[in-house]
């Protein structure tokens, strides 16, 4: 168990208006600190206020990448408790990701206590609107003043939590959706199934293209063929074909998304059709051609589920489900927004109370 130290601000920042929150633009008024040393292991876990960082310009994380994050959620429930969102798969997700990019592991239970202390400090930053959250970001960074390119010796583990609204502009209504063909997200035996700055990075050139024509977002396309569907923007990706929710399957260029997880249990118990498989943006296509393609929806914790209304590939434009969100999608949002604030009872045992 750690023995995590507080420090509380003596500036406080005056809380925004809960109906108009931007994403990731204003941080709350602590952030979690722990260091690593490869003789020391994990140490000196605490809580300051908010405030720059101080690293040599030879830091390993500006020249390597190494380095990782996670990101959750911490909401005000209807009885005013506050809940988080299945943060054990963020943290089990937390040690792959460190595993692929040679970090140190954290212990689970020393995270999830970290996560806990934390959001508790910061509570009265959870907004209560709808639609809103306390979005966390746990991350990693390598701090040897050192280059060369082996794993750091040592690192800063951080949590630091904004208050959000909706990810998109769109909200819950549809998006635009440009396939990808020219660049590549991932391939197997890459990074594309860690949580690494290197994944998003590399994304920003496609998501450019795509919004100077008028798309919200790219629907990625595998490295390898260029055919299989494989994520849209940074979420997974779900498509209903003729009564047959299909996404695809994680062959190790795929995240394998908390929500993605969520919505597969929910079908499942639902009795509907789910399948894991790979799919080509063809078969999409030709399934919308027989008027087979019922709904198309990413998912995400940002977004929790985000529509898909228009897809363009190579300029053959098609509309799904009149640009409107489908009924299966709207159920989806609606029961794990309400698993997630309390207002529907969690049979899943999903939620964990600060």
């Amino acid at each position: 168990m750690l023995d995590i130290r507080i420090e509380k601000t003596t500036s406080p920042k005056e809380k925004p208006d809960a109906n108009h929150l931007d994403f990731g633009a204003l941080f709350t008024d602590h952030m979690f600190v722990m260091d690593y040393d490869i003789n020391k292991g994990w140490y000196n876990p605490r809580i300051e206020p908010y405030q720059p960082l101080t690293l040599d310009p030879s830091a390993m994380v500006f020249h390597y990448g190494q380095e990782m994050f996670e990101g959750m959620k911490a909401y005000k429930g209807v009885h005013n408790e506050v809940l988080l969102f299945r943060p054990e798969k963020n943290i089990e997700r937390t040690n792959k990701t460190n595993d692929r990019i040679c970090i140190p592991k954290i212990d689970e239970e020393d995270m999830l206590q970290a996560i806990r202390t934390f959001v508790d400090l910061e509570k009265d930053w959870i907004p209560e609107a709808d639609g809103t959250a306390l979005y966390i970001r746990p991350f990693i960074i390598a701090t040897d003043p050192y280059l060369g390119v082996r794993p750091s010796n040592t690192y800063k583990f951080m949590i630091i939590a904004c208050p959000v609204g909706a990810y998109y502009t769109e909200g819950i209504n549809p998006v635009k959706i440009w396939v990808e063909t020219e660049f590549v997200r991932a391939v197997p035996g890459g990074v594309g199934e860690a949580k690494t700055g290197g994944n998003y990075a590399a994304s920003i050139k496609a998501q450019m293209k795509a919004k100077e024509r008028g798309y919200t977002q790219v629907l990625w396309l595998d490295g390898v063929e260029r055919k299989f569907v494989e994520e849209v923007g940074t979420m997974n990706v779900f498509f209903k074909i003729d009564g047959e929710i299909i996404t695809p399957e994680l062959t190790g260029s795929i995240l394998a998304g908390v929500t993605r997880n969520s919505v597969i249990e929910l079908l499942n118990q639902w009795n509907q059709k789910v399948t894991e498989r790979r799919i080509t943006i063809d078969e999409i296509y030709e399934a919308h051609k027989e008027g087979l393609l019922e709904e198309v929806f990413g998912t995400g914790t940002a977004a929790v589920i985000s529509p898909v209304g228009e897809l363009n590939y190579n300029g053959n434009i098609i509309t799904i489900n009149n640009n409107e969100i489908g009924p299966l999608s709207q159920q989806i949002y609606d029961t794990i927004t309400g698993i997630q604030t309390g207002a529907i009872e969690d049979t899943f045992g999903w939620t964990l109370k600060v």
